[in-house]
């Protein structure tokens, strides 16, 4: 069963830091691109960052440049997405997401056919 599984999230001051995981299972993530979005209360999911199958590509929303940085290990099934200098703009609940199509990655949520739960990111002081 193909799966997606998030951690990391929780309760953050404002300007702190944050590491969040993907975890797949049942495939190999290195055939995907993958996302990240984020989903806050009465507002549409966004896509905050997408890196490609081997890592060559890499976008992010202007909204989290030069704060978020997206990687993956494909060895280890895993795709991350650090969190720098956290804003309270920044709480949503975070999915990560895959694309069957590896390359150049997207951010566009159509893309996305795997989705998994979702993890909180609350920034508050």
């Amino acid at each position: 069963q193909l799966q997606l599984v998030e951690s990391g999230g929780g309760l953050v001051q404002p300007g702190g830091s944050l590491r969040l995981s993907c975890a797949a299972s049942g495939f190999t993530l290195d055939a995907y691109a993958m996302g990240w979005f984020r989903q806050a209360p009465g507002k549409e999911r966004e896509g905050v960052s997408c890196i490609s199958s081997r890592g060559g590509s890499t976008d992010y929303a202007d909204s989290v440049k030069g704060r978020f940085t997206i990687s993956r290990d494909n060895a280890k099934n895993t795709v991350y997405l650090e969190m720098n200098s956290l804003k309270p703009e920044d709480t949503a609940v975070y999915h990560c997401a895959a694309d069957r199509i590896s390359w150049p990655c997207s951010r566009s949520r159509t893309r996305y056919g795997y989705w998994g739960q979702g993890t909180q990111v609350t920034v508050s002081s």
